[in-house]
């Protein structure tokens, strides 16, 4: 009886343990650090992006012509007349 309670205490010791505790530290560092790099990438990426589109946004708004520019406002001209 002792057998089978230490076989099934060692399987569940086992199923408990996790990938990073099979690892070396050397590689888990290594891990983190890429995982670490991919994120600041990614991150560089979507500013990147945004100011491309901050950038686009102004050289339409600078293109437009006075009949665009009209259309747009959303004052009603004849209150004025």
């Amino acid at each position: 009886m002792t057998k089978k309670r230490q076989s099934k205490r060692q399987e569940k010791e086992t199923s408990h343990l996790k990938l990073k505790d099979g690892l070396n530290n050397d590689i888990l560092q290594k891990l983190q650090e890429k995982q670490r790099e991919l994120q600041e990438n990614e991150e560089q990426e979507k500013v990147a992006v945004k100011k491309q589109l901050a950038e686009e946004r102004k050289q339409r708004e600078k293109n437009k012509s006075f009949e665009e520019l009209l259309n747009e406002t959303s004052l009603n001209w004849k209150d004025y007349k």
